[in-house]
């Protein structure tokens, strides 16, 4: 490499990650963390020549992530700062964009910037929550939204009034609904997501649905008469399982139709450019814990319903009509990656449009095909890319990370594949530190992802680089019950989680010792929400880990299906608790406390609602009673994870260092 080339590429902001890496040998660390940024949401302009997107930093003052609205060309020039704020959306004509920011009175607000010389800028809604997902009207004139409308029955009860100038408790909070609370909302009684429109040029919102209905993102046809959206209008909605439908509501007199009707989930309804299909992802109903969802078309009014993607086993995301209307684009999550799929309206095979290792979601294909998205791989954070769907090569158009990261030495990894028992084989990565040495013995810590059906993929992960940079090797997996290998993989663990998950990450650890770099001595695990409740079942299992921190995990699954912030958990079992409560506890990670040898943390944050603080503070309690070795780390400010705001991020991976450190065996290699 000339120094010439090292300076005009470093004056373009093109010298590829690695090249200044391998030169200067600089580890990752901890407090990089917060200048790191992201991008997010690109959205291209009409004509296809600009780009905006919404990029993400720290506010080290407050201790939150805030929000930036960039722009530039389509081809990577004249990139700036536009406004403060997120989500933006073109107007049909690209005259204008409409975004969401800080406003007044308080909170959230939409605003409307020209996109002229002048750039004036209007907020349009003074409204009192949030509104998000925002659409144009076809021919500019409104803008239609979702916000939570409060709707909260009030008991009739008629109590004495306090005397003058006295402080009363605030009264009671009366529940009556089975599912009322959310985690990181609270509670849900409080009223339900409603649809609005609203003058581009500001004015009232006026209220499109109404009940005790929470309705989805719209989508407006294109004669600009109604509005698409999913939903599950029911009298009953928290005794329904798995439900919703596609409806249609007319804007001007507010009536709504029923499109669908099967029993089981229909969503993301996306109208054809002509308004004369809708597309739209769903499956029949079913009691497996996991099922790959279809790609379904129907004609506008809802008839002549036919699926797509009949032989496709994964699930379609983020669907986008090719502006010619002959067929759908879409992404999928298989094995690891993201990838841009394409399957004609007509029928036929779905083929893919990009391949590779990669995290490729794609928020928006242009007139003339191009593609506009963020792509991140394992040494590079997202970023904005765009690419012809022709001639598919996704092509970074920013770097927001290049001047963090450009003068680091990042780990690399490995993929494997093994065998597990039951004929699986399992898919997962080794992490390497930077200047890996194959013939030194590194400790190595097993990270579990949670869910459980979720999927461990081969995008930027700044934790674990940040780990690695203080030379651990980091194991990642997929066992069964994971997303991305189809629906027979995913619901292998019904009625059987944790389990048989457990020999496929034992099975891992095996493959990784196998390569000769581990030190056996010194063995980590760690994993949050699911991935809490298999380390919590781990140590229970098997002592061959030195250390372990079960994060927001469940410990208990008869008291965790009545406390957790929705009643869909009690269906994850053959039976009911107080009918047969043998298979709560054959599963509930407690019931092997006996057997914990495993120096064992726990960290979970004082607001969960979906795995609640008892759930950690019963493990704690036995592990303590029986003189495990055990500490109890309750985040403040954190509902669900542990990770949240930017200093529990810092907190979560030093205690976890922290813990490992101290119960670390003596033939671990020196730190």
């Amino acid at each position: 490499m000339s120094a010439r080339w090292l300076v005009v590429s470093l004056l373009l902001g093109t010298l590829p990650i690695g090249a200044l890496s391998a030169q200067t040998g600089e580890r990752l660390q901890l407090k990089d963390y917060l200048d790191f940024e992201d991008a997010r949401d690109p959205r291209l302009a009409p004509d296809g020549s600009q780009v905006i997107y919404t990029r993400r930093f720290v506010d080290q003052m407050h201790d939150r992530w805030e929000s930036a609205l960039w722009i530039l060309g389509v081809d990577g020039s004249k990139q700036r700062f536009l406004v403060d704020g997120g989500d933006a959306r073109w107007s049909p004509d690209g005259s204008r964009i409409a975004y969401v920011a800080d406003g007044q009175p308080e909170g959230r607000q939409i605003f409307v910037r020209w996109m002229d010389a002048e750039g004036a800028v209007s907020q349009i809604t003074r409204v009192g929550h949030a509104p998000s997902d925002l659409a144009w009207s076809p021919d500019g004139k409104w803008l239609a939204f979702r916000m939570l409308v409060p709707m909260r029955e009030r008991w009739p009860v008629e109590v004495p009034s306090p005397p003058a100038g006295a402080t009363w408790t605030p009264p009671p909070h009366v529940v009556e609904k089975l599912n009322y609370r959310r985690d990181r909302v609270g509670f849900t009684d409080e009223g339900y997501q409603q649809l609005f429109v609203v003058s581009a040029d500001g004015g009232t919102p006026r209220q499109l649905t109404e009940g005790p209905f929470s309705n989805g993102a719209p989508d407006w046809t294109p004669d600009g008469r109604s509005l698409i959206f999913s939903g599950l209008r029911d009298e009953d909605p928290d005794y329904v399982w798995r439900e919703s439908e596609i409806y249609r509501l007319e804007v001007a007199s507010g009536t709504i139709t029923a499109l669908t009707h099967r029993k089981g989930p229909d969503g993301q309804p996306t109208v054809s450019p002509d308004g004369t299909l809708i597309a739209y992802t769903g499956y029949d109903q079913t009691d497996d814990t996991w099922i790959d969802s279809k790609l379904y078309l129907m004609n506008a009014d809802g008839s002549n319903v036919r699926v797509l993607t009949p032989s496709l086993d994964r699930s379609p995301q983020g669907l986008i009509w090719a502006a010619d209307g002959r067929g759908i684009y879409f992404t999928v999550d298989d094995a690891g990656s993201r990838n841009l799929m394409f399957v004609p309206a007509s029928g036929g095979a779905v083929r893919p449009v990009t391949r590779g290792r990669q995290i490729l979601s794609v928020s928006m294909v242009g007139r003339n095909g191009t593609a506009v998205g963020v792509r991140s791989t394992f040494e590079t954070p997202n970023d904005v890319v765009v690419f012809d769907v022709a001639r598919p090569a996704p092509r970074p158009i920013t770097a927001v990370n290049e001047d963090l990261l450009g003068r680091k030495s990042l780990a690399t990894e490995d993929e494997i594949w093994f065998p597990s028992v039951d004929g699986f084989r399992i898919q997962g990565w080794i992490v390497k530190p930077p200047n890996f040495d194959p013939h030194r013995k590194y400790p190595m810590m097993l990270t579990i992802h949670g869910g459980p059906h979720a999927m461990y993929g081969v995008g930027f992960n700044f934790a674990w680089q940040e780990h690695a940079a203080h030379d651990y090797v980091l194991l990642y997996l997929n066992p069964r019950g994971s997303t991305g290998y189809g629906s027979a993989f995913g619901n292998a663990i019904k009625n059987a989680y944790p389990g048989r998950d457990f020999d496929d990450l034992m099975a891992g650890v095996d493959t990784a010792i196998g390569r000769g770099y581990v030190d056996v001595n010194n063995l980590f695990v760690y994993g949050c929400s699911g991935g809490g409740v298999l380390t919590s079942w781990i140590v229970g299992h098997t002592d061959r880990f030195a250390a372990a921190s079960a994060m927001c995990p469940v410990t208990d699954w008869l008291s965790f299906v009545g406390t957790t912030d929705g009643a869909s958990w009690y269906r994850n079992f053959a039976k009911l608790p107080w009918d047969d409560p043998s298979e709560h506890l054959r599963r509930s990670p407690l019931m092997y406390a006996g057997h914990v040898a495993t120096p064992t943390m726990l960290m979970t944050g004082v607001r969960d609602l979906r795995t609640p603080m008892p759930q950690t503070e019963e493990f704690y309690r036995a592990l303590k009673l029986r003189k495990v070795p055990t500490a109890m780390v309750r985040f403040n400010d954190e509902w669900h994870g542990t990770s949240s705001k930017p200093s529990n991020f810092l907190r979560t991976q030093a205690y976890l260092r922290y813990w490992f450190t101290r119960f670390a065996r003596t033939s671990a290699a020196t730190r």
